[in-house]
């Protein structure tokens, strides 16, 4: 049958002005060229030559460009008949690859639902890439199944992972269990690496249908038990920017070590007012300082300064970009990963005490009640009275249950009542927080504590008692105040959102809940206030733990956006991020919001202005609109994600390496999975998950009954169900995969439970002894996937903990 021949392009190029300014040799727009072939159906090169009217075999070959642009971007796709089309048009779907261990994925749209992909469609992506895929159909369990139909960008360029060696031939087995795919490597291209070690690889070719990946080694990052190379693995595994390029170090070194004395002109002098910086006893960078006085009928005035982080970091310059790209500061283990070169976190822009500092300030009138009745921010400087510790404040004010410290008392005792007027704020902030509804979540942290030759001495909890509590609710409010100032300018800016649960996420927990008799009120639409009475109500349990786990999945994950939306689990109607500006993008940029609108023609009663000093161009402070806004959330939500990802790989590896040493060790646990090859304990103060298969479970068969997530024994009427308290032996510890086997304590498999060890660091990544490893695809059970919650450790005779810990106390959680 002849091809219908393409209708004439009667319409000229709309945009040939902009092409002709832009391009020397200017052919047909984007979307020019996306009209012509909506209007004409796919065409070959040569027919969409003819009906845009190219001539000449430059302008051919300038279209060949940008048709690969335009394919690159997903606007067009060429098929198998080497004819262009709109995607639009083709049926097809825009997504990113998620890829799953197990061999198959996932294609993740941004608006619409998940698209299975086989392993054999797996063949040629990597876990990250961006593809166009058609609709195959449904798969046998009700799945869209879908067929790649093009590669529009890789998400995967470099990959870390072990070098091995056989039948004469090099190999990468890489560390993201996400990747399948094994990269080979030249003998020539190893860069003199010996087998076994660990590798970063850049990839050279992609795999296709025929043929596998290919690589060369570019570092060598050594062997596999070196210390602290599971950090070194997990920065390249997650892509964190590492090092800082010249131009940004130049620029950190130029500003000095001390604010000139023209920068401190034209600002609000707060130096004689006693602020105070209290963080955790490690801690060395200072962002945040406090003071609090009473007020008239019970209320209270409250400043909260911060550092002035913008004042030295200027829009679009070398330490901006590279602020951008990391996102935010990475706390590892002994390691941090900063925002900005240590110059500016740890020096001039750190509240260090009896030091003259720059610093955008919040206060605050709140009443007796604990509203905020009203705020105003400027522009200041300070001079930090004392530098105190969570542990010293807490002493002195008697919020744990020993004596302060020898000297503690003479050394804080100038400050000592404004620190009685914070606790005495705190109170009444705490009781209106309850009032509220906020969901208290109880999570616990904890902390590696390493010897002197940085191996694994214990894990402990993080302590946090009411003077972290008291700092977090003083940054709430200067929070919740800059969210409505931001909310009152109508300025693009970012807001921290955390919206409501999702309506399949709330099916699911309601089922986990009724499996373990509770329930949650409030129907569809549950407030925080219903979160917050479950939490209440379980607190006592020895479960607690794991329902929280999954009351907190069943929320969305807060991100950064330019639309206010709320934050559901602090119940309030508006909320962003002022508070730590040294170590988060978005805090950044809430302070360029705030300084636009001090030094701005435009009035707002809400801000503090200085005589002299002057106004300035939005475009040098604030140069952005709300596209860039969306564009800045979705990148801050999206490296706030990696660092939380690669911390807890971390985590988990050294989780993992501290049981190694603990093979035949017992430890009480939380039964908080049940499958029908046995049941996934989770090892209580260590949050870690550990298999105990149903083959060491005793002489007995045992059943597994889905709909109460139990195991129930044939002959003896035994039941393992969700939330069951057991004692446990660690049997084996696969660091490769990143697994323990439990077994039953006292069971006859803890007696010859060694045989399973493996102490090299290895390939594949898991979650402890992680459920994902054994789900099936589109597998959405409540509890079908378990991640590990940090916290602290206890097992039989475990040695005393005397040595220095690894890695800072926890960042205030603002």
């Amino acid at each position: 049958m002849p091809r219908k021949k393409p209708k004439s392009a009667k319409r000229s190029d709309p945009h040939a002005a902009r092409e002709a300014r832009d391009y020397d040799n200017p052919i047909a727009s984007r979307e020019h060229i996306i009209a012509q072939l909506a209007d004409n159906g796919p065409l070959d090169f040569r027919g969409l030559v003819k009906q845009l009217a190219i001539k000449g075999e430059d302008s051919r070959q300038a279209l060949r460009k940008r048709l690969r642009a335009m394919q690159r971007d997903g606007q067009v796709l060429c098929n198998r008949a080497e004819e262009y089309g709109v995607v639009n048009k083709m049926d097809l779907l825009r997504g990113r690859v998620e890829a799953h261990r197990d061999g198959f994925g996932f294609v993740l749209q941004e608006h619409g639902g998940d698209i299975y992909l086989s392993a054999n469609e797996m063949r040629r992506l990597f876990h990250g890439d961006e593809v166009l895929v058609s609709i195959a159909g449904e798969n046998r369990r009700g799945q869209l199944e879908g067929k790649v139909a093009e590669i529009i960008a890789r998400g995967i360029t470099r990959v870390v992972g072990r070098l091995k060696k056989e039948a004469g031939g090099y190999f990468v087995v890489p560390d993201n269990p996400r990747i399948a795919h094994d990269i080979l490597i030249d003998a020539a291209d190893r860069q003199k690496a010996r087998p076994g070690e660990y590798v970063t690889v850049e990839i050279r070719d992609y795999p296709d249908w025929h043929n596998r990946a290919t690589g060369i080694v570019i570092e060598v990052l050594g062997e596999p038990m070196a210390p602290g190379l599971e950090i070194d693995i997990a920065i390249r595994s997650h892509a964190l920017p590492y090092e800082f390029p010249d131009a940004a170090l130049a620029e950190a070194e130029r500003l000095g070590d001390a604010p000139e004395e023209a920068d401190k002109k034209h600002r609000v002098d707060l130096r004689r007012l006693p602020l105070v910086t209290i963080d955790g006893e490690d801690a060395r960078d200072f962002d945040d300082a406090v003071y609090c006085e009473p007020g008239r009928r019970g209320s209270f005035r409250l400043w909260v300064a911060i550092a002035d982080v913008a004042h030295y970091v200027p829009v679009d310059s070398s330490l901006d970009a590279e602020g951008f790209q990391r996102g935010n500061s990475v706390y590892f283990p002994g390691r941090v990963v900063p925002m900005l070169p240590e110059q500016i976190s740890n020096g001039l822009c750190s509240l260090n005490p009896q030091v003259d500092r720059l610093c955008m300030v919040a206060e605050m009138h709140i009443s007796a009640s604990g509203e905020l009745k009203s705020y105003e921010f400027y522009e200041g400087v300070m001079h930090s009275h004392a530098r105190l510790t969570y542990t010293e404040v807490a002493e002195a004010l008697g919020l744990i249950d020993r004596p302060p410290r020898a000297g503690l008392m003479q050394r804080i005792e100038p400050v000592m009542p404004h620190l009685e007027n914070l606790q005495r704020l705190f109170r009444v902030l705490r009781k209106r927080r309850n009032k509220r509804g906020a969901i208290d979540f109880d999570t616990v942290e904890t902390q590696i504590v390493f010897d002197e030759k940085r191996k694994i001495d214990a894990i402990v909890p993080v302590e946090r008692n009411d003077a972290h509590k008291i700092i977090e609710e003083c940054m709430l409010c200067a929070n919740v105040a800059a969210a409505g100032l931001l909310d009152a300018s109508g300025l693009d800016a970012l807001y921290r959102v955390h919206e409501g649960p999702k309506p399949e996420k709330l099916l699911n927990l309601r089922s986990y809940l009724g499996e373990m008799g509770l329930s949650l009120a409030g129907g569809d639409k549950p407030t925080p206030l219903h979160y917050q009475k479950l939490m209440q109500q379980i607190a006592d349990r020895p479960d607690a733990h794991l329902i929280q786990v999954m009351l907190l999945r069943s929320l969305s994950q807060a991100v950064y956006d330019p639309e206010n939306n709320g934050h559901f689990g602090l119940a309030y109607d508006a909320y962003a991020h002022f508070t730590s500006p040294i170590r988060r993008y978005p805090d950044l940029l809430v302070h360029r919001a705030i300084k636009h609108l001090v030094h701005s023609r435009k009035r707002c009663k809400q801000v503090k202005r200085v005589r002299g000093g002057g106004t300035w161009p939005r475009e040098e402070i604030y140069p952005y609109d709300k596209s860039a806004m969306l564009a800045h959330g979705a990148h801050c939500s999206m490296t706030e994600r990696r660092a939380d990802d690669a911390t807890r790989d971390v985590m988990a590896f050294l989780k993992c390496e501290y049981l190694l040493e603990h093979i035949g060790g017992e430890f009480d646990g939380v039964v908080a999975g049940v499958t029908g090859f046995g049941m996934f304990v989770e090892l209580t103060d260590l949050y870690v998950e550990g298999l105990v298969h149903i083959s060491s479970l005793g002489s007995d068969y045992f059943h597994f009954e889905p709909a109460m997530q139990r195991l129930v024994g044939e002959r003896t009427r035994k039941i393992y169900q969700l939330g069951d308290s057991v004692r446990v032996s660690v049997a084996a510890v696969d660091m490769e995969q990143r697994k323990v086997d439990l077994a039953l304590a006292g069971s006859s498999a803890a007696g010859d439970s060694k045989r399973g060890a493996k102490r090299a660091r290895g390939g594949k990544r898991g979650a402890g002894a992680s459920r994902s490893g054994a789900s099936k695809p589109g597998s959405s059970k409540p509890g079908a996937k378990k991640t590990k919650r940090s916290s602290s450790g206890k097992t039989k005779g475990k040695p005393k903990a005397k040595s220095k810990r690894g890695g800072r106390g926890p960042k205030k959680s603002r």
